[in-house]
């Protein structure tokens, strides 16, 4: 299997280790903008779309900075290959390329890879199948963490997730609580959307962010920020009688009364190994679709980019 990469930074390295941890046989070949960058062990250096031209790959992964996204994706058409596309899908909607794929028929996946996390994959069989302690009346989701620490070793400031030039910010880098929202109980029939940077981060891009989705019966308040010292990820769903407290840091749900409903040991990292295996079956059987596709994503987009600045 011959996979290419765009954009060699840290998220793509994850996506390399889960390759490797069940296809070492995999040939990893990363486009390079620079002759002089590092080289990334097991991984071939190309540096023009006139080599990989000459390699017949079986999919790319899309995972150079946001603001690229569009143009790349756009470019990786002609070579008609599956995509997997890293979260965010692109800084603007992607209505024209839409009807290019569709047209091509070509496989593509957005990563969100939240999916793949046990404690979200149980909430979203509980609401389908209802088995839940009553009505919903409402869910409040939060997503606070560090920049700084981040990347560590580099200057937060010089990151794409500082400079709303590359589509960094807080709201397109977590996009996965719209998304798994958004998947969990569908598209909102109204909302609203609030979005900053007056922090003490001092930093270019959007630092927080806050918004309200209203469906038949219940809201949702969804709060992200990216200058919280403590780190927290978490779902509230306030039933009738009881409240669920869903931890994604620790992959656990709790009720109101400390009953533990749910729990799993996996962590975080390994659901970027399961969403790879995912994509790489699909692309093996030869699939056309994913469950997070570049239209559904570009839907969650739409709602993400659509907000105040008070």
């Amino acid at each position: 299997m011959n996979i290419l990469i765009i954009g060699l930074g840290s998220i793509a390295k994850k996506h390399i280790t889960a390759i490797r941890s069940f296809n070492s046989n995999a040939s990893i070949y990363a486009l390079r903008s620079k002759r002089n960058a590092n080289n990334h062990s097991g991984v071939t250096n190309l540096y023009s779309f006139d080599e990989v031209s000459k390699i017949d790959f079986d999919f790319a992964i899309i995972s150079n900075p946001t603001s690229e996204h569009k143009n790349t994706i756009r470019t990786l058409l002609d070579f008609r290959i599956p995509l997997f596309i890293e979260k965010p899908m692109a800084s603007s909607p992607v209505d024209d390329l839409i009807k290019s794929i569709k047209k091509a028929g070509i496989l593509t996946y957005v990563a969100c890879n939240l999916r793949f996390l046990d404690t979200i994959i149980f909430l979203k069989e509980c609401i389908e199948t209802g088995k839940v302690p009553g009505r919903i009346n409402e869910v409040n989701v939060y997503c606070g963490s560090y920049l700084p620490e981040w990347r560590p070793g580099s200057n937060f400031r010089e990151s794409y997730s500082a400079r709303a030039d590359m589509g960094g910010g807080v709201h397109l880098d977590l996009i996965h609580e719209l998304d798994y929202i958004c998947w969990i109980f569908g598209i909102p029939e109204n909302h609203r959307a609030f979005c900053r940077n007056k922090s003490s981060l001092c930093i270019d891009s959007i630092d927080y962010a806050k918004y309200l989705l209203f469906y038949r019966e219940f809201a949702c308040d969804i709060t992200l920020n990216y200058f919280r010292r403590d780190y927290k990820r978490e779902i509230e769903i306030l039933f009738d009688s009881i409240t669920w407290k869903v931890d994604l840091a620790q992959n656990r749900i709790t009720d109101s009364n400390g009953i533990v409903i749910f729990r799993s040991d996996k962590s975080l990292a390994d659901t970027y190994t399961d969403q790879m295996r995912y994509f790489i079956n699909l692309v093996s059987n030869n699939e056309k679709d994913s469950f997070n596709d570049i239209i559904f994503a570009n839907e969650i987009l739409k709602l993400c980019l659509d907000y105040e600045r008070p």
